[in-house]
């Protein structure tokens, strides 16, 4: 019997390339979420032939600069930083984008983030009655 030879990144459950396929095809940018135990990061992505561009990045643990108390995990600092990466895409001009989630599973914390994006002005596709 032969063996089929299985990608990587596949894997390594860190690319769904179906996905990724059907994203790069709309000709938009993407955002990226990803949670940690202690931290959210947010990106604004680009695809490009070479590789993705990084329109804009936002990370919770910028929320400490500006003397946030409460937790970096926690929703409202998801909403907030968020929000930073969209205000920072809109600097640049870019006003538009779609939520690529990958392998990850969608959360609360995820649609959090993703209504900040909302909020400071980006275009994204999604419903009203995901997020929390």
């Amino acid at each position: 019997m032969a063996h089929a030879k299985i990608l990587r990144r596949i894997r390594d459950e860190k690319t769904n390339y179906n996905k990724r396929k059907r994203m790069l095809t709309g000709h938009r940018g993407f955002i990226t979420v990803q949670i940690s135990n202690e931290n959210t990061h947010v990106q604004i992505h680009q695809p490009e032939l070479k590789g993705d561009k990084v329109i804009s990045s936002a990370h919770s643990r910028f929320l400490i600069q500006k003397e946030w108390k409460g937790s970096r995990k926690s929703i409202p600092a998801s909403y907030l930083t968020g929000y930073l990466a969209g205000k920072k895409a809109l600097g640049k001009g870019f006003n538009s984008a779609i939520l690529y989630s990958g392998t990850r599973n969608y959360s609360q914390r995820m649609a959090a983030a993703l209504k900040g994006v909302i909020d400071a002005g980006l275009e994204v596709p999604a419903s009203e009655e995901t997020f929390p």
